[in-house]
């Protein structure tokens, strides 16, 4: 009796792990730096930010930055500051969010960017299988020239090339639904010194130059509104002076006269930044993440 209880009690205790530990809880995963085109030996890069619990649908995420290549706030780069602010509520609500960089000025100038941001739509909607989301339902969020990019890529819709030898390029760059915070939808007329002089940087000549006159209307999400654009949620700040909320406006009401589902969300006394220039909000504001989860919920999951 005396030899057999301690092996008893061995084999007692190699049970316990599998009775007394719980299996660990999913989490939040993010693969980094995927490759989803190249440019003269460039990559251009995604990081893929997986849920804990996928809902089978992805957003395409552009953080804003003037456009602009190196541009940090603080000591963070603008796409990871940006990401911790607006990532977290898609996340958890079960969207596989898809954080693009793509060429800036500069060194590049329009039309780089949204040719790679049409790029990274095509290769996510062709990777789709393999991402475990609905190819036919991709949405798109980002602010400021990030609100530009994904609005003038949404508005745009470009078809894919059938006779592309790239079967990426084959896909269509075309958005179901998006969110548009402090956009820049009219580079004809901006309206602030300040923000101008990134619109000239972008585009490489002023608006005043004759010869830059028809390239800047193409540029403009506004230009492009018609019937078949995708619904969209606009946010803005009304303190803001350097994308003035008169920008928003425009684009609200160009929607709203093609019949387009459309939702403007002013924050009183939001400013120019990722958060409206407090994390966390301030508590007389309106849900602008809810409601962000809440309008891509109903225009890409039909809930």
């Amino acid at each position: 009796m005396s030899r057999l209880l301690p092996k008893l009690l061995l084999a007692a205790a190699s049970l316990l792990p599998l009775c007394a530990v719980a299996a660990p809880a999913a989490t939040p995963a993010v693969e980094r730096n995927v490759t989803y085109g190249m440019y003269s030996g460039l990559a251009l890069l995604m990081d893929v930010h997986r849920p804990a619990k996928p809902n089978g649908f992805g957003i395409v995420f552009i953080s804003g930055s003037g456009w602009q290549a190196g541009l940090e706030y603080g000591v963070a780069p603008l796409k990871e500051q940006q990401i911790g602010i607006w990532g977290p509520p898609l996340l958890a609500a079960g969207y596989t969010v898809f954080a693009i960089n793509h060429r800036a000025a500069p060194r590049f100038h329009y039309p780089a960017a949204i040719d790679d941001v049409q790029r990274a739509i095509r290769y996510v909607r062709h990777h789709a299988r393999d991402l475990e989301i609905d190819a036919n339902r991709i949405g798109g969020l980002g602010g400021s020239s990030g609100g530009h990019l994904i609005g003038l890529a949404a508005m745009l819709a470009s078809p894919g090339n059938p006779q592309d030898s790239d079967p990426v390029n084959r896909e269509s760059a075309a958005l179901q639904a998006v969110v548009m915070r402090a956009p820049i939808v009219d580079l004809r007329n901006i309206g602030t010194v300040d923000g101008m002089a990134y619109v000239v940087s972008f585009m490489e000549a002023p608006p005043s130059n004759a010869s830059a006159a028809d390239i800047y209307t193409a540029a403009s999400p506004l230009t492009h509104v018609n019937a078949k654009s995708p619904p969209v949620l606009l946010l803005h700040g009304d303190a803001d002076v350097l994308v003035p909320p008169q920008q928003s406006q425009l684009m609200e009401a160009a929607l709203r006269k093609a019949g387009v589902p459309v939702k403007l969300l002013m924050i009183p006394g939001g400013v120019h930044a990722a958060d409206f220039g407090t994390t966390p909000p301030r508590k007389e504001w309106p849900d602008f993440f809810g409601e962000s989860v809440r309008w891509l919920d109903q225009h890409l999951r039909g809930k």
